[in-house]
Order: structure tokens, then sequence, then C-alpha cells
């Protein structure tokens, strides 16, 4: 069973917020409705990247990793790991944040 590890941003926040999924679309629109507790504060969340793991226990692996990365860091993953941008102009808006 495949699984996504994802990470939004929130502008308001000035925040990544790191999490895996079955269903990224659906996932997304919860944390944009509001719905999750976590992220609530920090509406609208702007998808950025996300990867696809074999199953939910590889990525949770990596979603933890990630989780325990500074930002820094994190930034540098996404851009070493540069297929996973949700689009061209992500990549272009996280090279700004670098």
């Amino acid at each position: 069973m495949e699984c996504f590890v994802y990470i939004i941003y929130s502008e308001k926040l000035d925040q990544f917020y790191k999490g895996q999924t079955q269903n990224i679309q659906k996932r997304i629109e919860r944390h944009n409705a509001g719905s999750e507790k976590a992220t609530k504060a920090g509406c609208p969340w702007r998808f950025i990247w996300s990867g696809q793991k074999d199953s939910r226990s590889e990525a949770l692996l990596l979603e933890n990793k990630l989780k325990n990365l500074s930002r820094k860091r994190l930034i540098q993953f996404m851009l070493k790991y540069s297929e996973g941008f949700a689009t061209q102009n992500e990549l272009l808006f996280i090279q700004k944040l670098s």
C-alpha cells in the first residue's frame, strides 16, 4: 500500500508542517478547512513537496526524519530531492527561502 510524505507551508506562521497520508489531496483539504488541530492556526497551507513510499512504515520513518530536521536542513532536503516539488513555482519559492 503506497503512502506519501508531504510538506506544507503556512505564510501566516512562516512554518512548515510535515505529515504522511495515502491521499494527499484530501489531506491538504482537511488542513486548509481547519479540521486538523495541529494546523488550524496556520490556514491557508501551501502544498510544497511530496515523496512516495511503498508502505506506511517507510513513510512514517521518513516523516519522523523530516520532523527532526532544522528549517535549513529541511530546505536543503527539498532542494536535493527537487522532483518532489508540487510545481516549479514551489521550487522557486523554496529557493527564495533558502
